[in-house]
């Protein structure tokens, strides 16, 4: 996926659990069905949460990378 197929992206470094989903939630309420939302986040914990919630929404799970001290994810509003 290439940049410009992400409608929106959300930067919640150095936000702990449960703010980045928390924010994430509130954005993709925003997004039109099918858009796509790039997260940025540092928590650890952030892997964990993503995954559960969007295995228990109508939302997608594109993609997910770690990186250093990093974790994006890229999801799909359902």
């Amino acid at each position: 996926m290439q940049d410009s197929d992400i409608d929106q992206t959300l930067d919640v470094r150095e936000l702990n659990c449960p703010l980045p989903l928390l924010k994430a939630k509130q954005a993709l309420n925003k997004l039109a069905v099918g858009q796509v939302l790039k997260v940025i986040a540092t928590d650890v914990g952030s892997v964990r949460d993503f995954k559960a919630f969007t295995d228990q929404s109508d939302h997608e799970l594109l993609n997910s990378f770690i990186g250093e001290s990093e974790y994006t994810y890229l999801i799909r509003r359902g």
